[in-house]
């Protein structure tokens, strides 16, 4: 008997005791494939029950009362007396019921300005999970000494001929060290601090259009604020008005480090990870393809696991890519055919304007709480998980479903920028490596699967619903 039939009868032996054990119903039906079934048959059988067959004991930040600082920073996100309608907080973009994002039933992208009708041009992201946002950086974390500081260009220099790694589920951490784009806060990483965050929209003729440091400061000194600010900061606070807006941002900061609904960690997810609930079967099929990287390859972007340390995982790899999304017509700003959101390269962002390269990339979002959301993308093109997962499988194999035609009856791929930049679009990681012709990555029932696992994700504030718990089935 030669080696390959001794192979065979062994792989059917195992395979006929496993039958036996788990039950042949069981085995044929589920998920999880036969060679997992007999490489790792324990590990498969509780992965087969919905049970995360190796709980993690996570560490989540700590829960304390908000410090005098960070009540601070409550009150004054809430309060709308700063905006120039003095009908607009922060707050009310960034909605606490909504998982710290866009309320619901609002458009593509948010209202604001001095009568609260000027449209702004991206869609709002959430402020949730951002306490553990790395600085914008063009080269993964250095190792060893940390005084060595390098320039933005000269990170560039660096990227410009460094080999890629393709961003896999499998290589998570070969495609993390790639000298690409990563970190930073907002959609273009322009600024690096949750108070240098705060500064933006306050200031945005189009958003909170608070006017200047001045108006601000008056608003302050004259309002009920003022006894704690002059208690936190002495009492030559508002003697310089840049001084006090900052003060008054960092406030808003450490209320958002500090205060734990901007990151509860209270999905099914998180309770699954620590063996407390149980995915349901479509669940599990979503969870397993979600991590496929010959399927939907999620994970390579949206990492799934938790970190070395034990820390819950946020579903992003923080890194930027150039995704090619529709342009929106419902965004007054696009009605002009020159206008184009180029993400790094501007209009918001200036520093990167001539590094074409980057025209068009956008940080990947952390999917926590996404199903809670209504605008999709930078543009806010997108509704809801299934025109989401339509597209991301349809993109390139059926192009003519999301993008118009021009006068020869060609589809103008990729619409939303410039010709000349349509070439830094991602058409080299799964899911968007196939072609016309080929088979889908993934099926529309499976697809639908993979929105089940997702909307697991959401925390238990977002849909008014207890937290998940050893019962929940």
């Amino acid at each position: 008997m030669n080696a390959k039939a001794r192979i065979a009868i062994g792989m059917l032996i195992i395979f006929c005791a496993l039958t036996a054990l788990f039950g042949g119903y069981a085995l044929i039906t589920s998920p999880i494939s036969i060679q997992n079934w007999i490489s790792q048959p324990y590990t498969s059988f509780e992965l087969a029950q919905g049970k995360n067959p190796h709980p993690t004991q996570l560490i989540e930040p700590p829960s304390a009362p908000l410090s005098a600082m960070a009540q601070l920073g409550k009150n004054l996100f809430f309060d709308p007396s700063l905006s120039g309608s003095g009908k607009q907080s922060c707050a009310s973009c960034h909605d606490p019921h909504n998982a710290y994002g866009p309320p619901n039933g609002s458009g593509p992208v948010m209202l604001g300005g001095p009568t609260g009708h000027s449209s702004g041009a991206r869609a709002v992201p959430s402020l949730r999970y951002l306490y553990r946002q790395p600085p914008f950086t063009i080269a993964p974390d250095p190792m060893g000494d940390n005084d060595t500081v390098v320039s933005l260009s000269q990170q560039i220099a660096q990227a410009e001929h460094a080999q890629r790694a393709q961003k896999s589920v499998r290589n998570t951490a070969a495609s993390a060290a790639n000298l690409v784009p990563q970190g930073g806060l907002f959609l273009d990483g322009r600024v690096n601090t949750l108070q240098e965050q705060a500064d933006g929209p306050l200031f945005n003729p189009v958003e909170m259009d608070a006017g200047t440091p001045a108006r601000v400061a008056k608003i302050l000194e004259a309002g009920s604020h003022a006894p704690l600010f002059r208690q936190l900061f002495g009492p030559s606070v508002f003697d310089n008005p840049n001084h006090t807006v900052s003060e008054a941002m960092f406030a808003i900061a450490r209320y958002q480090i500090e205060d734990p609904s901007f990151h509860p960690f209270s999905s099914k997810y998180d309770a699954w990870l620590a063996g407390k609930a149980r995915f349901t079967p479509t669940e599990l099929r979503g969870y397993l393809l979600f991590n496929d990287p010959n399927k939907g390859n999620c994970a390579a972007c949206h990492l799934s696991q938790p970190t070395p340390n034990h820390r819950p995982p946020l579903f992003t790899d923080t890194q930027f890519e150039a995704l090619g999304v529709p342009r929106n017509a419902k965004i007054p700003a696009n009605q002009d055919p020159d206008y184009y959101d180029l993400g790094l390269c501007g209009p918001y962002r200036t520093d990167l304007h001539d590094q074409t390269q980057y025209c068009g990339l956008f940080i990947t979002p952390s999917l926590r709480n996404a199903a809670t959301r209504h605008a999709f993308f930078h543009n806010g093109v997108f509704h809801n998980l299934t025109e989401v997962m339509d597209w991301y499988v349809n993109r390139d194999l059926h192009p003519e479903r999301f993008y118009p035609k021009d006068n020869q009856g060609n589809v103008i791929k990729y619409n939303d920028l410039p010709e000349k930049y349509r070439k830094n679009v991602d058409a080299f990681d799964a899911p968007f490596n196939r072609h016309p012709g080929e088979a889908a990555a993934l099926t529309p029932q499976e697809q639908r699967q993979v929105i089940a696992f997702i909307q697991t994700l959401t925390d238990a504030d977002a849909t008014n619903q207890p937290k998940a718990s050893p019962t929940n089935h």
